[in-house]
Order: C-alpha cells, then sequence, then structure tokens
C-alpha cells in the first residue's frame, strides 16, 4: 500500500490513519512486528519524528506495543482490534447514511440497496 499525503492534515496523523486501516484490513497481522522509525521514514519519504509521532499515537491508542529490546509490534489484543474494526464500520454508516439522507433516499431505500449489495458481494467471493 502506498500513501498519496494531502495538505489539509498533518502528515502524522495521515500516517496513523493509514497504519489503524492496515491493522483493521489485516494487512498488519497481531503480533506483527513494525517496520523502524528510520525503514519506515524512507518508505513513506517522510521525517522520521513524524513517523515517531504516528507510532506514538499508535500505542497511546494500544493498537501497537513497544519492547525496548525487539522494537514494535501490531498489538495481539484482539478486542482492542475488533473495538476499531466497529468504529471504522460506524463511522463509514454514519457516512453512507449522511449521503443517502442527502440525495433523498428513504431508509428502506437505502436498506434494500445494502442488502443487495452485500449479497452481491457474497455471491462473488464463493
Amino acid at each position: 500500500m502506498s500513501i498519496s499525503f494531502d495538505n489539509q492534515r498533518p502528515i502524522y496523523i495521515q500516517l496513523l490513519d493509514f497504519f489503524r486501516a492496515e491493522i483493521v484490513s489485516g494487512a498488519r497481522s497481531p503480533g506483527q512486528k513494525i517496520e523502524s522509525v528510520r525503514e519506515l521514514a524512507l518508505k513513506y519519504g517522510v521525517n522520521p519524528n513524524t513517523v515517531q509521532r504516528a507510532l506514538g499515537e499508535l500505542e497511546h491508542l494500544n493498537l501497537a506495543r513497544s519492547d525496548r529490546t525487539r522494537g514494535r509490534f501490531v498489538t495481539e489484543d484482539d478486542e482492542v482490534i475488533q473495538q476499531l474494526r466497529l468504529d471504522s464500520a460506524q463511522q463509514i454508516t454514519e457516512d453512507y447514511i449522511q449521503a443517502a439522507r442527502n440525495l433523498q433516499i428513504s431508509l428502506d431505500d437505502a436498506l434494500s440497496l445494502v442488502k443487495k449489495l452485500w449479497d452481491d458481494q457474497e455471491g462473488g467471493n464463493e
């Protein structure tokens, strides 16, 4: 995955969001070692202090842990990861509801559309 940074938000927040998305999607597995600050800074073309700040926030959110001698790791706490997934899904759902309301789509039509698309996607994943 790559990141396209925008100028509207601090880069460390964008990195934090990117790392959270990787954890939610499973791109970063529970217990997986996180690359060093220097490696991540080179990979994303940002200042190491920016990476350090993003990783510090990741730890503050209990999504990562540090081991002084071995490095930083993705949390193995399934409850924390599941809560992050639910929080992400809630935000997506709130955005969808607002967009549907702006289009003056009824609740029944919105639910029917979600159900149809959900079923279509399940059919394609079998």
